[in-house]
């Protein structure tokens, strides 16, 4: 691991449209290569797009494997270029990271699984300070230099998954914005199974039950390639109005439905190789079993 942060941190000095070609380069090789993952992709693309044709899906699916493989290697320029070059490369629409809407409010800053989630995440960090939940890396070195490319702007707060639900609380109660992932599949506890692409996936209500609770505003943030290697894009959405209302559930299914709306505008770009429908409705079999020869 040390070896691959010393080649991240010699390659980030590059110009940006270099290491995105190297980054697609090895990404082509690792859909080749990762037969196990290919699987769980296209198995996502089966599921989420029937519409597409198998030739397309598996196109969509080598491009999602460049795409992620480019996101890690850029991760180096956001871990370590200037304040400057990361102002040249990223752009925030509609216009500037609205830190006024975010801070005066207690904001949960909803940030679905794309490839360049992290350039979200540098966008708000060199405006206001955050908080965000955060996995431990097995690999101390890359837990130390995760950390740390995560909170040298403003400060932050990183929350464990084991810290369990009030330190969230305590952040949005002192209008600390909470950047909140909730579209991975983590089991049944604290979910419901709600449709993502018509079909049954244990999807976490906690973006809802914590903004009910707190009275957290929701604000949608994505981010994105620019095209022909230029940089990321990241793109502030409206707040959500009347949400997350009575109703959990409906609550929880209209932010599917949302993430569905932009997955759709950048497909390539999706986390597709999560095991998304992982833990199913009592009786149902996995969707990922391979088919027998």
């Amino acid at each position: 691991m040390k070896l691959m942060l010393g080649l991240m941190w010699l390659l980030h000095w590059l110009p940006l449209p270099l290491l995105g070609r190297f980054g697609d380069l090895v990404g082509a090789i690792l859909f080749t290569l990762l037969r196990a993952r290919r699987h769980i992709a296209l198995t996502n693309l089966r599921l989420c797009l029937p519409e597409l044709g198998e030739a397309e899906r598996v196109r969509l699916a080598r491009q999602h494997f460049q795409a992620y493989s480019r996101s890690v290697w850029e991760r180096g320029v956001l871990w370590w270029a200037s304040e400057a070059r990361l102002r040249r490369l990223i752009t925030v629409e509609p216009g500037a990271v609205p830190v006024a809407a975010m801070t005066q409010t207690p904001t949960i800053l909803l940030c679905p699984h794309f490839v360049c989630l992290d350039v979200a995440g540098v966008a708000i960090a060199m405006e206001a300070s955050a908080s965000s939940m955060y996995v431990q890396q097995k690999n101390a070195a890359f837990d130390q230099v995760l950390r740390r490319g995560r909170s040298r702007f403003k400060p932050v707060r990183l929350f464990t998954r084991q810290d369990g639900i009030k330190p969230i609380l305590r952040a949005l109660r002192d209008k600390l914005p909470y950047f909140m992932l909730p579209d991975m599949d983590f089991g049944e506890k604290d979910a419901e199974f709600v449709p993502f692409f018509g079909v049954e996936a244990a999807t976490l209500t906690a973006t809802a039950r914590i903004a009910a609770s707190t009275g957290a505003q929701v604000m949608p943030v994505i981010a994105t390639f620019l095209p022909n290697y230029r940089g990321w894009r990241v793109k502030f959405y409206p707040v959500w109005d009347n949400y997350p209302g009575e109703d959990m559930l409906a609550a929880t299914r209209r932010m599917n439905e949302f993430i569905e709306e932009r997955v759709r505008e950048a497909p390539a770009e999706y986390f597709w190789t999560h095991k998304r429908f992982k833990t199913r409705p009592a009786g149902q079999a996995s969707l990922y079993a391979k088919p027998t020869p």
